[in-house]
């Protein structure tokens, strides 16, 4: 039997993981952005437990910046372009629905596969939790790959963000306070960037799909 945190540690990363196969699944904008505070939200509770924990200030503030930037921040103001310029529903896919679910088994498949078995060994008893939080990973990359549209490539960066800070927590990865509080303010800034040059690309093409721009060429 699992002791308690790492009951916690294993139900934060079946969170993380269904909010990013909800990505893939997700047919409206609304929908995706409410996805992505409940991603980071579950992210920055494995940030809580620890500075609570040992009590620790800075990390305490990196957790509550995480949880501002990521869970209210960046979602108003994605939220606000989707209201302004009307985008309810995403971009289309690549592949189909069926190929997109089979291409996200292999991927989850292959978390759970031996090749990344020494890392469930260094994880101590968190190793249920691991293979989750690496098949997010892939799953975010393949969800920036695999959607057409500019918005859900940027949910799929972020997302394999959280992903990343969710697979260190579990392999019990110090990281300095600082570097955690820098790489928030780093996403506020990238995500008020990120939406001005959404709105000039919607305002330009009257569409976020990235494939109606494969044929532009200098006049």
């Amino acid at each position: 039997m699992m002791p308690i945190l790492s009951q916690f540690s294993y139900i934060i990363a079946i969170v993380i993981f269904l909010a990013v196969v909800g990505f893939h699944l997700s047919r409206k904008n609304d929908n995706l952005v409410f996805l992505y505070i409940v991603q980071s939200g579950a992210v920055a509770l494995l940030l809580f437990i620890p500075a609570i924990h040992e009590m620790n200030f800075f990390l305490l503030l990196a957790a509550v910046l995480t949880l501002a930037i990521k869970a209210i921040f960046a979602p108003y103001f994605f939220f606000r372009l989707i209201k302004r310029h009307e985008m309810t529903f995403t971009s289309n896919t690549y592949l189909s629905l069926p190929l997109t679910l089979i291409v996200l088994s292999l991927l989850a498949g292959l978390a759970y596969s031996h090749v990344f078995r020494p890392l469930f060994e260094l994880s101590g008893g968190n190793a249920h939790a691991i293979p989750l939080a690496i098949a997010a990973i892939f799953v975010s990359i393949f969800l920036s790959i695999n959607r057409r549209g500019a918005l859900s490539q940027i949910i799929g960066v972020l997302s394999l963000e959280n992903g990343i800070v969710a697979l260190t927590s579990f392999l019990g990865v110090e990281e300095a306070s600082g570097l955690d509080i820098g790489v928030s303010f780093d996403i506020a800034v990238w995500v008020v960037i990120a939406v001005l040059f959404l709105s000039m690309i919607y305002k330009q093409f009257g569409s976020l799909d990235v494939s109606t721009m494969k044929n532009l060429k200098e006049e």
